[in-house]
């Protein structure tokens, strides 16, 4: 990347209907609307990182923090043409830096060894459950 890529910790500026179609387009839209992207990106306990190149949004990452001992990391998204070019590891970086003493726990289905070498290892044991409908509210 030959322009600097500006890193932001909060969502001013965000096109949201704009940012739902580039996440559709990587195929990464996981059926949010707009509305519930904001929501979700400006939530109190969320910890954020957006990466721009020059107005162009092209990765995001967030915490859910408790602020004490857990945080778990979601939402890390960086654009096609923009992988594989330090954007992922700036933005988790940062947050990582912002939960000192925290356990960090996330979810992932393809990356694993990314996340390895952000010092991020395997734990065996995992649960989940959708209450209801998935983004009933």
């Amino acid at each position: 990347m030959s322009r600097p890529l500006r890193l932001t910790r909060e969502a001013d500026g965000v096109d949201w209907a704009a940012h739902k179609a580039d996440l559709a387009a990587d195929r990464f839209d996981n059926g949010r609307s707009p509305d519930q992207l904001r929501a979700s990106y400006t939530a109190p306990g969320v910890r954020l990182c957006l990466a721009w190149l020059d107005d162009r949004l092209i990765g995001t990452a967030r915490a859910l923090s408790d602020g004490v001992g857990n945080a778990w990391l979601v939402d890390v998204w960086t654009a096609t043409p923009y992988r594989r070019s330090g954007v992922g590891t700036a933005m988790i970086r940062d947050l990582l830096d912002r939960l000192p003493g925290q356990h960090v726990a996330l979810f992932t289905e393809d990356h694993r060894a990314f996340y390895e070498s952000l010092g991020f290892a395997l734990e065996r044991d995992g649960l989940s459950t959708v209450v209801g409908s998935w983004l009933e509210s």
